[in-house]
């Protein structure tokens, strides 16, 4: 019987990557994978090679399980993500959930996650944090309504560039007045923190042509902030 590793990689700078995971990496056959020619570029960086890559990413997770689990049968496999931690807003947590159920031994490594490192260098109260992945496009104001059950919280979610900016209006529509954090190509060369009053953060986003790279929004009602 082989044995499931949840392998975090790096979320923008390929440096950040633990010694444990490249000795995972280089030890297992088997590697599923969201995109394969984005672990390529990280296994070609470190001079992995020869390994057999499987795709597993939404919404193919559910055909793609029962083939990996007949390997995990006799072999060892790692799975990745694109970038981060493998299960945060991704379909990682369905095959750790039927590795589980199948009595298949799961090993999580410890590493990079955007969530966390957006966290940290917002600035905004750590202690009780409420990660709510990506809106949806459609009932979005029921989304973040929704939220306002989780009262003295710091709120994180996954945001397009695209709709960014319509998403603060709408998280100041619903919420009102709140501190706001945007961090923006995290780790990498164009790493961007915008802090600030709401209505600041947007004036600012709205000077710019287009914004670009994956972005964390995290925000806090001003009365829960300003208790700290």
């Amino acid at each position: 019987m082989g044995k499931l590793y949840v392998v975090p990689t790096p979320i923008g700078n390929l440096r950040d990557i633990t010694l444990r995971a490249l000795e995972v990496l280089k030890e297992v056959e088997y590697i599923a994978c969201e995109d394969t020619r984005r672990v390529k570029i990280l296994l070609n960086h470190y001079d992995i090679r020869n390994k057999k890559l499987i795709s597993y990413y939404e919404p193919r997770e559910e055909k793609q399980i029962p083939r990996i689990i007949s390997v995990l049968r006799e072999k060892d496999v790692a799975l990745v993500s694109d970038a981060g931690t493998p299960g945060i807003s991704d379909p990682g947590f369905r095959l750790v959930r039927t590795c589980i159920r199948e009595g298949i031994e799961v090993e999580v490594l410890p590493g990079p996650s955007a969530v966390i490192t957006a966290l940290v260098g917002s600035g905004l109260p750590t202690d009780r944090f409420v990660f709510a992945g990506f809106p949806p496009k459609k009932g979005k104001r029921g989304f973040f309504e929704e939220l306002l059950s989780c009262e003295s919280a710091t709120f994180v979610i996954y945001e397009s560039p695209k709709r960014l900016v319509k998403t603060l209006q709408l998280i100041g529509e619903v919420f009102g007045d709140v501190w706001v954090c945007v961090a923006r190509e995290l780790t990498k060369i164009h790493e961007e923190y915008i802090r600030g009053d709401l209505s600041e953060v947007i004036e600012e986003l709205e000077k710019r042509k287009n914004i670009k790279g994956e972005v964390v929004v995290l925000f806090r009602e001003k009365k829960f902030y300003t208790a700290y």
